[in-house]
């Protein structure tokens, strides 16, 4: 798909089934994460592939969004990892975190699976349900499947501000 279809195309889809993805399909998805540029290119960034049934129970508990979905991404960025900018400190781990999650978002919508970005889940609980987690900064969740007959666009979709209104040229 060309990009600018793609990012005109792409919506967050609330309605999953959990057929199974081809391995293929999430292997080019988490490929386009790795490729994803970061600041320095320091990768301060981790991706957890939640897929079992025991570990799907786990999320689900700290989340009410998981809209059936069968497989879910889990992004994290490490601030002891990453670039710090000089001037005023500011660490850049969440900016590359998002990046990142943001050609998740992407490639997910490329390969014809649908998501959404869930920011809304208790981050403390899914440090304690899984461990390894507990050092990151928790950014996204990315339910992953095929959309049901109801996955479609929200009616705020379209709703979208004029570039006159968000661009300031100087």
């Amino acid at each position: 798909m060309e990009f600018n279809e793609l990012i005109q195309d792409r919506f967050s889809c609330r309605a999953l089934s959990d057929r199974e993805i081809p391995r293929e399909a999430l292997n080019r998805i988490l490929e386009a994460a790795r490729v994803a540029p970061t600041a320095v290119n320091k990768q301060p960034f981790k991706i957890w592939a939640v897929e079992s049934p025991e570990a799907r129970a786990k999320l689900a508990e700290t989340t009410n969004y998981t809209f059936g979905a069968g497989v879910f991404l889990v992004v994290g960025g490490k601030y002891e990892d990453a670039w710090v900018r000089q001037y005023d400190g500011r660490n850049f781990a969440d900016v590359d975190a998002s990046i990142v999650a943001t050609y998740i978002m992407l490639a997910i919508h490329n390969e014809g699976l649908r998501s959404t970005w869930v920011g809304h889940f208790d981050a403390p609980k899914m440090k304690e349900f899984f461990p390894q987690m507990a050092d990151y900064d928790l950014i996204a969740i990315f339910p992953v499947g095929y959309a049901t007959e109801k996955g479609v666009p929200s009616p705020r979709h379209a709703q979208r501000k004029n570039v006159a209104e968000l661009v300031e040229i100087l």
